[in-house]
């Protein structure tokens, strides 16, 4: 495997490395429940995907404070 003749500058590798940014990711509403999710993806809110109910969502139910 070939190795450099000279060590490359911190600033040279810096330069380099510019481009490894993270990107946003993109959220579009959900056309059901209107929360944001992801673009072709099933809702996580509601289950639904292209209009259909794709998967059954449990609805987790608060429990009440009793004052004592």
């Amino acid at each position: 495997m070939p190795l450099p003749k000279k060590r490359h500058s911190s600033a040279r590798g810096r330069k380099r490395r510019t481009h490894w940014k993270l990107k946003n990711t993109s959220l579009t509403p959900c056309p059901q429940c209107k929360e944001l999710k992801r673009p072709h993806c099933v809702c996580r809110v509601c289950g639904y995907y292209d209009g259909k109910q794709v998967i059954e969502i449990e609805v987790k139910e608060k429990k009440k404070k009793t004052n004592m």
